[in-house]
């Protein structure tokens, strides 16, 4: 578990940086036996591109860093439950783990709206593990939007 609170305090640090940015603040970390494949966090507005959730960046970094889509054996830390688009990118991509701090119950899909990474007719199932220094990615997310307000 401390391994866990780990990495999941750099996923905080990316979204840390999102906000600063005035994007979202969701940060996301990709991990291969302790190691880290790619960092980043969500760059929609930067972009212009509607698909730069954190999740989506790291995978396409880690891609190119092994030049391999397939992602076995890695561990995906992100501080906000992936919404359907990220999880079925995670899901084919064939990361065996996803470990997320806050939940989303209106859009996510690793166990609260929908169970995209756990559905097995996609033909690979991704671990879930759930609240991962839950109230610090909710604080951050809270008063992002708050501030927005």
């Amino acid at each position: 578990m401390a391994m866990h609170r780990d990495f999941m305090e750099m996923a905080l640090e990316e979204a840390r940086a999102a906000a600063a940015e005035g994007e979202v603040p969701v940060g996301a970390v990709l991990v291969r036996d302790g190691k880290v494949l790619a960092l980043d966090h969500n760059r929609r507005d930067a972009r212009g591109d509607p698909s730069a959730h954190a999740e989506m960046l790291v995978l396409r970094q880690a891609g190119e860093r092994t030049k391999d889509w397939r992602l076995v054996g890695t561990i995906l830390y992100v501080t906000l439950e992936p919404c359907a688009m990220c999880a079925g990118a995670i899901v084919l991509s064939r990361v065996g783990a996803v470990v997320f701090g806050a939940s989303d119950p209106g859009a996510g899909a690793g166990g609260s709206a929908y169970n995209i990474l756990a559905d097995g007719r996609l033909g690979h199932r991704v671990e879930v593990i759930a609240g991962v220094l839950e109230d610090e990615c909710r604080r951050l997310l809270q008063g992002f939007f708050s501030d927005l307000r």
